[in-house]
């Protein structure tokens, strides 16, 4: 039998000098393999540390770090700027940006059932998967979010705390301007020019719209989830409930939402789509233009009687333009096939005059709500 030659993997005759050679396994000396054949160790040495780092994921000694994952060791957590049911939301420093560093804290070790935390830790996983893959100007922008179990210390104004490894955080684009119900109380006396309304409601609508064509419902749309930018740009916020619309409404059912902007079919607990949505966002609509809130004084039994059996609505100001009213009437119709699609409300919404003005009539410059009747009309 003809010996095979020994063919070294540093040139060759015919092929270039970058080629692999063939070597003879039985005559590999191990013990030498460096010298003689250092691209052979290296392979060895690549295939042992690839079984090793498995073997160490198996055990749970490697953290993977998923794609919407962020390295705490970049994130600064600085004071606090709104509260919570389940955390408090900070400004914070994230490699560079100024973010909001939302924290959920659902208790300390030993004193919340594993189950709870579970739950929790799915609902999380939930409104970062729905998060941080979208991409819209009247989108709050995701950075990035941790799931816990590792060390988060917030800088205040006493130096460094840690806070407990049970602590989620969602890391999202700081916007100056306030959650956009702020704003309205602000201009509660003054209102708004009518050219402002239409372009916050606007904002809103598209956000929604595209929300709607990825298939996300919101489910708690209402002007405290609406964050405004330095320009006043409109953002929707807080996908703590919003789900991937389900193709069987029958999938999609239970009291989700907020008392007040809830239309009447989630309200009694029926199948509901996306047009849940638009029923909100109707009543966002309202509060924009009036820079009020509905219903103040009424229980949450009374409100859903009234919303769901006598098809309770805000009330529409008398000097409020028609074309507007009509965008807020057949947004909260009380029969969700006959509501619009978001996009056909942009459309509607793009299509209003305010070169007229229209706006909410300030208070104590008329005697009633509004003087409709008179040429006078809101700025």
């Amino acid at each position: 039998m003809e010996e095979s030659k020994d063919i070294r993997g540093g040139g060759g005759s015919g092929g270039g000098g970058g080629g692999v050679g063939l070597v003879r396994a039985d005559q590999i000396d191990l013990a030498k393999i460096e010298e003689q054949h250092p691209f052979i160790k290296g392979l060895f040495l690549e295939s042992r540390g690839r079984r090793q780092r498995r073997e160490e994921e198996t055990r749970g000694n490697i953290h993977v770090r998923r794609e919407w994952e962020i390295d705490p060791s970049k994130l600064v957590i600085k004071s606090v700027i709104a509260r919570g049911t389940f955390g408090t939301v900070h400004r914070g420093i994230y490699d560079g940006l100024d973010v909001a560093v939302k924290l959920l804290d659902w208790g300390e070790e030993g004193h919340i059932r594993q189950a709870e935390i579970v739950a929790n830790r799915t609902a999380f996983a939930q409104e970062v998967s729905v998060w941080h893959k979208l991409d819209h100007p009247n989108v709050t922008k995701f950075i990035g979010a941790t799931t816990g179990g590792t060390e988060l210390n917030i800088q205040g104004d006493n130096g460094h705390s840690s806070v407990s490894h049970n602590v989620c955080c969602v890391v999202v684009e700081y916007l100056p301007g306030g959650a956009l119900k702020n704003f309205l109380i602000k201009n509660r006396r003054k209102k708004l020019a009518f050219k402002v309304v239409i372009q916050l409601a606007l904002d809103l609508a598209r956000g929604l719209s595209y929300l709607h064509l990825k298939n996300i419902v919101h489910r708690d749309v209402k002007t405290e989830n609406m964050l405004l930018d330095k320009n006043r740009t409109v953002k929707i916020a807080d996908f703590g409930v919003a789900r991937v619309e389900a193709s069987n409404p029958n999938d999609m059912t239970g009291e989700t939402g907020t008392l007040g902007y809830m239309a009447p079919e989630v309200l009694i607990g029926k199948p509901y789509n996306r047009k849940c949505d638009v029923y909100s966002f109707g009543i966002c609509l309202w509060e924009i233009y009036c820079c009020d809130m509905p219903y103040h004084d009424l229980s949450f039994s009374e409100l859903t009687s009234a919303v769901v059996h006598q098809n309770l609505r805000p009330e529409i100001p008398r000097c409020c333009p028609s074309s507007l009213g009509n965008v807020m009437r057949r947004c909260w119709d009380a029969n969700s096939e006959r509501r619009p699609q978001m996009d056909e409300v942009v459309s509607m919404l793009q299509a209003i005059d305010t070169s007229r003005g229209g706006g909410m009539i300030p208070l104590g410059q008329s005697h009633s709500s509004c003087f409709c009747f008179l040429k006078n009309r809101g700025p």
